[in-house]
């Protein structure tokens, strides 16, 4: 019996709650709805750790984060690692990436890697400068320039898969709905702007790891309803254009009459905050950035499914084997989705989801458990040994505003210990900060002998990246290095 094909798209920053099939009441998603109903949608799907190239590296893998080593967005997977692409490669697979992949190490800019050395020395400054939405006066359709590039590059390059008579595994990697948000009229026109729900506003005082993360992230456009409502019409409308592209994407299949014998998974890397909780962009487990998509399609799948497992990214390495019928890693940590999927099995073997997160935005790690209606998220750090935990009922408290650790303390010790029950957070946590100490300070010896360290810190704690050109106020100071030097000997 031939092996089935295989289309694997992979957007960036998607709220997995933002589809029309989820029901959203502003989304304009036809086309994803279109996949959901003639296959299989994961309802409560998360992220193995809200920031790119973690996240994918995790998944690509199939080991969380914490065994594959692959911890902010500089250190992920070394060239040599094993992955899915290994096994599909092994067992005869024509294999092709279109786009965007980012799950090796070596990569994003000198800002984006010292921001993360240096989280858990908690130097309340911003480490980002986001810009204000922006919606172009223009009806070109295709207004991301690069996603339709990526479109194009897969239309013809399925076609030479599909002539080859070998099997095929693609992947496309989309950077919509990555923010910047930015968009046109051709896509707000298509959002429903009286549907966009305005979040509440977290009380005050803030929790310190939230307020730590809402100076680094730096959202200097306010946080009043006309702005929240027209970054999340913006976000909304880049997710009108994915869907576009994933539409393509999928005439493309039926057009070589590939689609009755090829699988579809879409998903995400992580979500988009989208101005809950007054911030933007991901790096939190709040369900915003937390949540992702997941949708499978394709020969034996149960049309119109909907699955309310907890799921996660790190569940695809044993799910794609099993397609194939390829044995993967013996030390993969997820579990197959597959027997869900053709209704082999009616439920998952496994009653949480687990993720975890050691980037910039916050000053610690979080590790965070959901079981049932309850998210439980563990914060250890160095300032102190470890920050209060959060506890939601997401049933009750869809928003994630109230926190109930300190009230139901009972119920945080037993989350607790199934977390630790899945990995020593503190070992992992001392782990990652022994990296980051060693990775910042061979950087900074580097910058000192160059001359050229103070200069970049100032850059790096204005939130720039390092272009000549740009020239922030200065921003390090003498109280700011005590506090580094007193961070790298603790």
């Amino acid at each position: 019996m031939p092996k089935p094909n295989i289309v694997f798209i992979l957007c960036d920053s998607m709220d997995g709650r933002a589809m029309g099939c989820m029901g959203h009441r502003a989304a304009h998603t036809p086309n994803l709805d279109r996949l959901a109903a003639g296959g299989a949608l994961f309802t409560d799907a998360y992220t193995n750790s809200p920031i790119c190239t973690p996240a994918r590296a995790s998944m690509l893998s199939g080991r969380y984060n914490f065994n594959c080593k692959a911890w902010n967005l500089y250190k992920a997977l070394e060239p040599g690692d094993h992955t899915l692409f290994d096994v599909l490669t092994g067992v005869g697979y024509d294999v092709r990436t279109y786009g965007k992949t980012d799950y090796l190490s070596g990569g994003h800019t000198i800002r984006a890697r010292v921001s993360a050395w240096t989280s858990t020395a908690s130097i309340m400054k911003p480490n980002y400068i986001p810009k204000v939405p922006v919606i172009d006066r223009d009806e070109n359709r295709e207004h991301s320039v690069r996603d339709w590039g990526r479109l194009r590059d897969f239309l013809s390059g399925v076609e030479e898969q599909a002539a080859s008579g070998k099997p095929f595994f693609s992947f496309i990697g989309f950077d919509a709905p990555h923010p910047d948000f930015i968009t046109n009229e051709y896509y707000m026109n298509k959002i429903d702007m009286d549907a966009i729900e305005i979040p509440p506003r977290d009380e005050e005082p803030l929790h310190p790891v939230m307020e730590y993360h809402r100076v680094n992230k730096n959202w200097r456009h306010g946080i009043d309803d006309a702005m929240v409502r027209t970054v999340r019409g913006v976000y909304c409308a880049m997710i009108a254009q994915l869907d576009e592209v994933v539409g393509e994407a999928l005439s493309k299949l039926e057009a070589l009459g590939l689609a009755e014998d090829t699988y579809v998974i879409f998903t995400s890397d992580h979500g988009e905050m989208c101005m809950e909780h007054g911030t933007w962009y991901k790096s939190t487990h709040y369900e915003p950035s937390a949540r992702v998509p997941l949708i499978i399609q394709g020969p034996g799948v149960a049309k119109g499914a909907r699955h309310g497992d907890l799921v996660s990214l790190i569940d695809l390495y044993p799910t794609m084997c099993d397609m194939i019928g390829a044995k993967g890693s013996d030390n993969a940590d997820g579990l197959s989705l597959f027997p869900l999927t053709t209704g082999k099995e009616q439920r998952l073997d496994r009653d949480c989801v687990f993720s975890e997160y050691h980037d910039s935005a916050i000053n610690a790690s979080a590790f965070m458990l959901r079981k049932g209606n309850y998210k439980y998220i563990a914060y250890p750090g160095l300032i102190p040994v470890l920050w209060p935990p959060m506890l939601f009922d997401l049933e009750r408290d869809r928003w994630e505003l109230h926190n109930l650790a300190g009230e139901r303390p009972e119920l945080a010790d037993e989350m607790d210990a199934l977390l630790r029950g899945i990995c020593d957070y503190e070992k992992v946590f001392e782990e990652v900060v022994a990296y980051d100490k060693k990775a910042f300070a061979g950087w900074r010896e580097g910058e000192l002998k160059a001359g050229t360290y103070r200069e970049n810190m100032d850059r790096i704690f204005s939130g720039f990246d390092l272009p000549k050109e740009a020239v922030p106020p200065s921003a390090w100071t003498g109280e700011d290095e005590k506090a580094i030097a007193r961070w790298m000997e603790s």
